[in-house]
């Protein structure tokens, strides 16, 4: 009768594993979607000819007849469905491990995490708007700073590839990759919060990075995506990080170079 028992309950976690993943998969593939339909209606708005030999792009800006509320909307549901398809392929497999942990409770328990990890980013989202806002009017108002800027970009490049390969936040993506066991819905909101957190630290090189070669670009999404995936999935994730960090040295040494020629 055990032996039953572990079979039904084995074939019972199989099928809510196939189903969480398929669930998984749509909302991926939806916010790929998304991404890909706001990207493009993003980059059609007219880029601005900066000193330096920059393109400054607009969406920071209550351009093309925007307000601030519009712009800063249209940004925030851009950052949000960007960061779903970006962070879900990583972060789906903690939170099915997070599911099965808690038993019974594990479905409210899952979401009430995963609330608290969205909540986190969106919020960054609103930060990340606020920070470029200001750079936007800076620049734009201050030529000698405009043109410090293709050389400053490579020089962040620079800077991510050696918070990439630093012990911190080596330290930082272990925890990415720990489950708590918590087992009450605010604890489990705070779980996702902290995860969260801890998430948004540990990426925040390799954002900046995609801000530097363009948030628009689609290529440069994908590669960030696969490079944040393989260092959290992968057992060797500290070689793969430093691996990881040397692309991005070359890359910001050649933004600095071709910066200067």
């Amino acid at each position: 009768m055990n032996a039953l028992t572990f079979i039904m309950e084995r074939e019972t976690t199989h099928v809510s594993r196939r189903r969480f993943f398929a669930v998984a998969a749509l909302v991926f593939l939806a916010s790929v979607i998304v991404t890909y339909a706001m990207h493009m209606s993003m980059s059609s708005m007219s880029e601005l000819p900066m000193p330096g030999g920059w393109m400054l792009s607009s969406t920071f800006t209550p351009m093309c007849g925007r307000t601030w509320l519009r712009a800063a909307a249209a940004f925030i549901g851009m950052w949000i469905a960007m960061m779903t398809a970006m962070m879900l392929p990583s972060f789906a497999p903690l939170l099915w491990r997070y599911r099965v942990m808690r038993e019974g409770a594990g479905v409210r328990l899952s979401w009430s995490m995963a609330a608290g990890y969205a909540f986190v980013w969106a919020m960054t989202g609103v930060a990340v708007f606020a920070f470029g806002a200001i750079f936007t009017g800076i620049v734009m108002n201050t030529p000698a700073i405009a043109r410090c800027v293709p050389f400053a970009s490579g020089g962040v490049v620079l800077l991510a590839a050696v918070l990439q390969c630093s012990k911190r936040r080596a330290r930082l993506l272990a925890r990415c990759r720990h489950v708590s066991r918590s087992g009450k819905m605010r604890a489990a909101w705070l779980d996702g919060v902290r995860h969260g957190l801890h998430c948004v630290a540990c990426c925040a090189g390799l954002t900046a990075t995609l801000f530097v070669f363009g948030v628009m670009d689609l290529r440069a999404m994908t590669l960030i995506t696969l490079a944040i995936t393989a260092e959290r999935l992968l057992p060797s994730f500290r070689r793969v990080s430093q691996v990881i960090g040397v692309v991005l040295l070359l890359l910001g040494v050649m933004a600095m170079v071709n910066s200067t020629i």
